[in-house]
């Protein structure tokens, strides 16, 4: 019996070229934006990390955690990746954070681009630390450089324990990977030792914290590593003068 499925014609429609494959080519003017704000931040002497998860990780509640135990010690400045709404950045002003929002209208991920723009709104002269709190997503964010010195990935105890194989390339780039929402480890099916054999196992350099944002668990250990994070960088700022 004939098929009634024609084959697809291979020729292109008039007034049309092939063209390469554009991903190379965008990851590449994603680079050189990222090395121009890796640049102005050795310029301005900030340390600049990129948090990445999940949605629901508790990226928001961290950063209000963070600039709250860290007041007084150093100044913090926060840009916020959502496809829609400022909820996030309301939430970090609400606890006297330097916050600004970037709606990317439904784009997953942020990219040096965004940051660059967003950067001449933000009021950065006296700032000691700069984070970026990604769009929640473990796949898109990974591939793309925002010219930080830390990537900080959260996993959360309750999406379970199998993420690090699952999203390899995500926790391959990041320095530090926080467990959250380790109050609610008595009643999750969550094992802190598989996630992190799994982790390290694909990276065996990342650095693990356990921590909760609710009960404070890990947070004086998060705050003692970002103020050694920011004493290294301005050390290595000075030594370059």
């Amino acid at each position: 019996m004939q098929s009634l499925r024609q084959p697809k014609s291979s020729k292109n429609a008039r007034g049309t070229v092939n063209c390469d494959n554009t991903t190379m080519h965008l990851l590449q003017a994603n680079d050189f934006v990222a090395d121009a704000i890796r640049k102005e931040m050795v310029e301005r002497n900030i340390l600049l990390i990129n948090v990445v998860s999940s949605a629901g990780s508790g990226k928001t509640t961290l950063m209000q955690q963070t600039i709250q135990r860290l007041a007084g010690k150093i100044n913090i400045a926060v840009l916020v990746g959502d496809l829609e709404t400022e909820r996030d950045a309301d939430r970090i002003r609400a606890v006297g954070g330097n916050a600004l929002q970037i709606v990317t209208g439904g784009i997953c991920h942020l990219e040096a681009q965004m940051i660059w723009q967003a950067m001449k709104s933000l009021h950065l002269d006296g700032v000691d630390l700069l984070f970026v709190e990604n769009v929640g997503n473990l796949v898109c964010p990974a591939s793309f450089d925002l010219g930080e010195d830390y990537r900080v990935t959260l996993i959360a105890t309750t999406e379970g324990d199998d993420k690090p194989k699952k999203y390899p390339r995500m926790f391959l780039t990041s320095e530090m990977m926080l467990v959250s929402k380790c109050d609610l480890l008595p009643y999750l099916p969550f094992s802190v030792d598989a996630v992190v054999a799994d982790a390290r196992d694909i990276n065996p350099n990342i650095e693990v914290l356990t921590i909760s944002s609710t009960s404070g668990e890990g947070l004086d250990a998060w705050c003692d590593w970002l103020l050694a994070r920011v004493e290294e960088k301005k050390a290595e700022v000075a030594a370059l003068a």
